[in-house]
Order: structure tokens, then sequence, then C-alpha cells
């Protein structure tokens, strides 16, 4: 039997393990060595661990709680004092963590890491504490915490509204775990984040893909980049393409097919001759692979010798390769919202729409300054 003592009151619970009379020490409450079950004394001790474990917990807590509460938690039972927030952040990683490779990627689950990271801080910067009770949490808690990212963190806008969807999304567990009866989001609206479109404009791009460029190494690391601007390929899926990655479709045209890394969406895309002309140029050439990548770091450094060269004003980064993809050669060349959102691979059209309003609203008026044209 295992017995603990809090506050003047007891409570016992079996261990289930037995032995017999003669093999137990009473004095250091252990069984003795000398018997063949003495490994017992292992299992006794992680039960001592799990004990004090849960005695801690409610002690970080700062509220008050009972010895059946102690019991409660050993057992892994739900108490009737109030969860943590931060307790709840470990269940709910914890939980996620399982999804990893399922339904979740390792680096969607690290960023709830962090994020929960954020809010620890957070509570000890504001209460000092190291946890807050989940059911004290109220709007004014989310209002603090964004303030806390902003003023402490320094962080920008759009990351701010990045770190309070993921921490809304713990919120969402703890009410389906009924750990809470309501989200203290219910009343908050994320502030809105106006991003200028970077990219190249069609005479940057030309001028950039015809440059003679001297220098082996900046010139495949340009040719890598001018692929992108005609597939809208991320990083990581141009320096993982293969052979098997590309298809014929119906008409007997070379396509690329894969899926994106990102959101695990399969993406088609057709090849231009600009992207079919770099893949004929350098086949057979970086082995395995279609293309000869740098790193991701070695690649953007690159590019701003390469933007120099060029007398190419903007910051030059991988990322400029996709926006120009999805604007000066689809938006500009009036191709539909809906297929530019599918040759991106994004999840749904509004993320394309939120990306690329601006430029669809010169596009209008671009097509209704023609149409005022024809009927005059």
């Amino acid at each position: 039997m295992c017995r603990i003592t809090y506050q003047r009151q007891r409570k016992e619970f079996t261990t289930g393990m037995m032995i017999k009379p003669g093999d137990w020490d009473s004095q250091h409450k252990k069984v003795n060595e000398s018997s063949i079950n003495f490994l017992l004394n292992t299992e006794l001790e992680l039960i001592t661990q799990k004990l004090r474990k849960a005695y801690l917990t409610l002690q970080l807590r700062e509220v008050p709680y009972s010895i059946e509460d102690i019991l409660k938690l050993y057992r892994g039972e739900h108490s009737n004092i109030e969860l943590g927030v931060m307790e709840a952040y470990a269940e709910h990683n914890a939980y996620n963590k399982k999804l990893i490779g399922k339904d979740l990627k390792i680096v969607s689950w690290q960023k709830f890491e962090n994020t929960k990271v954020h809010v620890g801080g957070f509570i000890k910067w504001k209460y000092r504490k190291n946890d807050l009770p989940l059911a004290k949490l109220k709007f004014q808690f989310i209002t603090d915490f964004e303030y806390y990212l902003k003023t402490q963190l320094n962080m920008q806008q759009s990351t701010i509204n990045k770190t309070l969807q993921r921490f809304k999304k713990m919120i969402a567990f703890a009410v389906a775990q009924d750990y809470i009866d309501k989200s203290p989001f219910l009343m908050h609206k994320p502030k809105s984040v106006k991003k200028e479109v970077v990219y190249l404009t069609k005479e940057e791009l030309d001028g950039l893909r015809t440059k003679l460029i001297e220098n082996e190494r900046l010139e495949a690391v340009r040719d890598c980049f001018v692929f992108c601007c005609y597939t809208g390929l991320a990083f990581r899926e141009m320096a993982s393409l293969q052979a098997e990655h590309v298809v014929k479709n119906r008409n007997g045209k070379n396509w690329l097919r894969m899926k994106r890394q990102k959101t695990g969406k399969t993406v088609s895309v057709p090849l231009l001759p600009q992207a079919q002309d770099i893949l004929d140029k350098y086949e057979g050439i970086a082995q395995d692979k279609l293309l000869p990548v740098k790193t991701n770091a070695h690649f953007n450094a690159y590019l701003k010798e390469i933007a120099g060269l060029c007398n190419i004003k903007i910051n030059l980064t991988h990322h400029i390769a996709r926006k120009t993809f999805a604007t000066t050669v689809l938006l500009h060349n009036d191709v539909p919202i809906e297929i530019v959102s599918k040759l991106l691979g994004h999840s749904r059209i509004g993320i394309t729409q939120a990306h690329y309003g601006q430029i669809l609203e010169d596009k209008v008026g671009e097509h209704m300054e023609n149409l005022s044209r024809k009927i005059n």
C-alpha cells in the first residue's frame, strides 16, 4: 500500500505489488536487497517521483488544492482545480506531436512550441508567475499578450497575427476538452496587415534572364531563380526537383507535378519554354537533381550580387521569384485568379486574393478602361 499525507489528511491506495512480509524493510520503506523481488524498489521509486511531480505541479498553479487533487493528478484523472495555461499548452503540443508525419509537419509543430514559449514569457512578464489558471483567461489577456509581442519582442503585425492564430488553436483545443467553457478570442479580430507585393517587372525579368554572366556560380543561381519565376516553385521544391517530377499531359506537353512541402498539396505547373530551356541546359549536370541548387542562405547571398550586376534595386530573394510568377507571368497576362491559386498550390483561393488583391484591382482598372474605349 502507498499512503500520502497532506495537511493532516491521509489517502491510501494499493500499488498492485505483493511481497512476503519478511522481505520488507519498514525502516527504509523498501524491499530488502537480499530479496529476489528487490527490483520492485525501482517501481516504488517511480510511484514516489510521480506523486512528487503531481504535488509540485499543483504548487506551481498557485491555487488551493486538496489531497484528492494530488491523487487525481497522479492517476491522470481530471481534477476539480483549475488547469493552467501552460499545462494545457503542453498537453495540446503533446497531442499534436503524435500527428507529425501524418496530419502535421514537424515545422508546424515547432511553431506551436515557439508560441508556447512566448505565452510562458508573457505570463512571467505580466503576472510574475510561471502559470495562470486557464479559466481566468479573458479578452484582456489576448490584448495584453498582443501588446507584449509588439513592445517586448518587437514582432511585426503579420508575425503577431500568426502567433495569436496558433495560440487560438490551443484555446480551441482546451474548449473541446471541456477545460474552459468559452474562448477569450470570441471578440478578437486580428489587425489587418497591408503588405506590398514586391516582384520583378517584365523588363527586369527579361533583363535578368538574358544578362550575360561570366561567373558560372552566379549564372547557375540566376538560372535557378529565373526557372522559379516561370514555375512558381518554392525553394525546397526547386531544390528537390527530380526527373520523376516532369510528366507529360494528354497533349504531350511537359508539366511539373509534385507535392508542396508546406501544405502537402499536389501542384501541377506547365513548363513554359523559358523554364524548359533551363532544364535542357542543365540536363545531366546536377547528378540526381535537375538543377544545380545551393543552400537557401548561399542562394540568397548570390542573388544580391546578381541584383547588382543587373541593376535591380529591390532586395532580391528567392521568394521574389514566386511573386514574379504570380504577377508578371500570370496575372499581368490575364490568367484568372482561380488558376493562379491552383498553380501556386495555395490551400484556398482566399490566400491568393489576400496576397495579390492590389494587383487584381489594377487589372480590373485596365479592363474597365479598355471597355470604356470600346463603348465609346
